[in-house]
């Protein structure tokens, strides 16, 4: 494997863990920040109040997006492994 191939595999996997991150931070982010609004407009700072939300959050978020993220995963892994043959050389 050369110094190209290395950094486009490399490249790819850096991509692809990037789309597969990005829906669950958003949606964790979004969460976080009203949680946290309604903590400071209630005045309420109890920690678990701001932990659940944002747990369940990101239950509800896995649940919601495992077989899209199964998917995205088998289709990248079965791409790489179809190329090994590029990759040997």
């Amino acid at each position: 494997m050369n110094e190209r191939l290395a950094i486009e595999v490399v490249q790819q996997a850096l991509l692809q863990t990037m789309w597969l991150c990005l829906p669950i931070l958003g949606i964790l982010f979004i969460v976080g920040v009203a949680v946290s609004l309604i903590q400071t407009l209630t005045s309420i700072q109890e920690p678990s109040f701001g932990a659940v939300p944002r747990l369940a959050a990101l239950f509800l978020t896995f649940l919601v997006a495992l077989p899209w993220l199964t998917t995205s995963l088998v289709t990248y892994a079965g791409r790489l492994f179809g190329n090994l043959a590029k990759y040997a050389h």
